[in-house]
């Protein structure tokens, strides 16, 4: 069984091509003696940082703030607050059905978000907490002007 690994260099600017892809194209050369080789562009990814803010964010979203499950008013779990937040985020959502026929709305995973999009999503619950006069723990508050960038 081959072993697969992965090699990743930002690219931030123009002038950062050339050395890029000198890099690139020595390592694709170095990996095509062992077989093919797969180059993937993509954006970055979410931070370790954003993803440690969103959690108390939602946290402190559900433990203040009510939401209608079911036709009815209540709290709801983190985990419903992210979904509700990532569909409003990207205005749509899938809409499968499930193996015993009813419908599973299925939203975006924050896991394949650019830094850019999760920077999007926490700014998005700031705002939402703000209209509902949500008092932000420290952890939540913290960094915040960090991760906007």
């Amino acid at each position: 069984m081959s072993q697969r690994k992965e090699l990743q260099r930002q690219i931030d600017c123009e002038d950062d091509i050339p050395i890029a892809l000198s890099w690139a194209q020595s390592f694709i050369k170095k990996g095509l003696q062992s077989g093919p080789v797969l180059l993937v562009l993509t954006r970055p990814r979410r931070t370790a940082d954003q993803n440690d803010k969103l959690w108390p964010m939602l946290r402190d979203v559900s433990l203040q703030c009510d939401i209608v499950v079911d036709g009815v008013m209540e709290k709801a779990e983190p985990e419903v607050w992210k979904d509700v937040f990532t569909a409003a985020l990207t205005k749509h959502q899938q809409v499968v059905q499930g193996i015993d026929g009813s419908l599973v709305f299925v939203g975006r995973h924050t896991s394949k978000m650019t830094t850019q999009e999760f920077s999007d999503l926490i700014e998005l619950i700031y705002a939402y907490g703000a209209e509902k006069s949500v008092v932000w723990s420290e952890k939540s508050a913290a960094n915040f002007e960090e991760l906007r960038r």
